[in-house]
């Protein structure tokens, strides 16, 4: 079959590191899911880059597989599978190899491709050899409709290296064609907190330092580092998580109302926000944050290696596994306010959730005996495992001895849409193909992040450990991780699964 005619008016989706687990298991099912309910404005066509020696109908094969075994809904069907790869295209090159980024070029080219998707599924340390040979593609911009970049977290490891992939990447890119992705901004209740926040009488104006005791934001992942031991060694939890998804949550969290849901404006709100933050610098970054690492631990009998044993981690590594901190927004709405935020592999489940905490009141009700505990007002929201919403209060427990007890209003996504909410990827994939960067992030929220956790780089560097505190694999974390908030008369939440 002669498919020379077939990509006019396609989008080519360029894909570095196809080989990889992200495009099997997320991009390739989001994309397919895309097509199923016809949500993709235009046909796709994919071409695959990476280093593996494979070809157009091995690639197809691996493709196909990964939909069909992550798809969100099942099972899922093989006509519109065939026609998502009916052209696609694999080029066998290492990424620092000019000839593959040629070969590239001339099939682009050849194809007469009039919208151009770059997306970048590798590890971050092969990001500036791509964007460095993208140069060569310089007319890729010429003679097209659109040309755009998707860039996954980490995007750099520290302030410096961010500048630097920057100015990489504006040597091919403008900013309207720069897309930096963050998957947690992807998902349905990160978006519904400004649509919860702003849209709603009921809790804005309570939504400030006058009624919130303090806000805990938990990102826990009960697998440990596994085949990512390399690359996780030189990143640690602060990079690989504080510096993008955790601040992210705190700036939604603590952003003012944009004019609009637009890109500009919500990301400005976001900039403002992340301006505010209280610096953690010198001895100051020892107080407000903790490290940990997992450790040797039995179960059932059987001994599970801890950190220190896992394959390509360096035997006196000092790289956390777990790490708590403490930040302030220094602004009215927040001022004197904290923000404990966590992250933690080993942990006894896989969830995120965001806990607004409210205030007590001053004494109990009559003196009634208060099974409610200290502080019973408690807005949930639950990122994952199960979206949704949970308001805790304090009620009358029925019967004729006064008793207050905790209850719960409950809002599920499942429950309330009959369905569970579409994937993140799905969202932002449609986002970015439409050019709308609203859930992306802007280059200087980027570079605000990064100038905050280098503070607390260069502290740690200048305050050096010689072994982290060692916490039991399936806990919440050691003795003194708990102390860290209980010094301030709080405690961590016990997340569910």
């Amino acid at each position: 079959m002669n498919n020379k005619g077939s990509s006019l008016g396609s989008i080519a989706f360029v894909i570095f590191g196809v080989t990889g687990d992200l495009t099997k298991r997320k991009l390739l099912p989001a994309l397919y899911q895309l097509a199923m309910e016809k949500r993709i404005p235009e046909k796709i066509d994919i071409i695959g880059f990476a280093r593996r020696p494979w070809n157009d109908d091995f690639m197809k094969k691996i493709l196909m597989e990964g939909i069909n075994e992550y798809a969100r809904v099942a099972p899922a069907e093989s006509l519109t599978i065939s026609k998502l790869l009916l052209n696609a295209k694999y080029i066998s090159s290492d990424f620092e190899d000019k000839k593959g980024f040629d070969q590239l070029n001339r099939f682009i080219n050849e194809k007469k491709y009039k919208k151009v998707l770059f997306y970048l599924a590798t590890p971050p340390e092969s990001y500036e050899k791509i964007i460095k040979n993208l140069a060569v593609c310089q007319d890729f911009a010429m003679n097209k409709d659109w040309v755009r970049i998707v860039v996954e977290k980490p995007y750099g490891r520290d302030l410096n290296s961010a500048l630097s992939l920057e100015n990489d990447l504006k040597k091919c890119f403008s900013e309207e064609q720069i897309f930096r992705i963050d998957h947690y901004l992807g998902k349905e209740t990160v978006q519904n907190i400004l649509v919860f926040r702003f849209a709603n009488g009921i809790f804005e104006p309570l939504w400030n330092k006058n009624y919130i005791d303090h806000v805990q934001i938990t990102v826990s992942e009960s697998a440990g580092v596994g085949t990512r031991a390399g690359y996780f060694d030189t990143s640690g939890v602060i990079r690989d998580m504080f510096a993008n998804h955790l601040l992210q949550l705190v700036t939604l969290t603590a952003m003012e109302a944009p004019y609009a849901f637009n890109a500009e404006s919500v990301r400005d709100e976001k900039m403002k926000a992340l301006k505010s933050l209280r610096p953690i610098k010198g001895k100051d970054a020892l107080i407000n944050t903790f490290r940990g690492q997992y450790g040797d631990t039995k179960i059932d009998g059987k001994l599970h290696p801890g950190y220190l044993h896992e394959d390509r981690v360096a035997k006196n590594s000092v790289t956390e596994t777990y790490l708590c901190a403490k930040v302030f927004i220094d602004n009215w709405r927040w001022a004197n306010v904290p923000f404990y935020v966590r992250s933690g592999k080993c942990l006894p489940v896989r969830a995120t959730e965001i806990a607004i905490q409210f205030k007590q009141i001053p004494l109990s009700l009559f003196n009634w005996k208060n099974m409610a505990g200290e502080a019973p007002n408690v807005l949930i929201l639950r990122l994952q495992p199960d979206e949704g919403i949970t308001l805790s209060f304090g009620a009358k427990l029925p019967g004729p001895v006064n008793q207050i007890a905790p209850v719960n209003m409950e809002f599920s996504y499942q429950d309330a849409f009959g369905s569970e909410p579409p994937e993140a990827y799905e969202r932002l994939l449609l986002d970015c193909i439409v050019g709308d960067q609203t859930l992306f992030t802007r280059n200087d929220e980027v570079l605000e992040q990064w100038r905050f956790v280098t503070d607390i780089l260069k502290a740690w560097e200048k305050y050096p450990v010689k072994e982290l505190q060692k916490y039991k694999i399936g806990s919440w974390g050691s003795q003194e991780s708990r102390e860290f908030i209980e010094h301030d008369n709080r405690k961590w939440r016990n997340l569910q699964g």
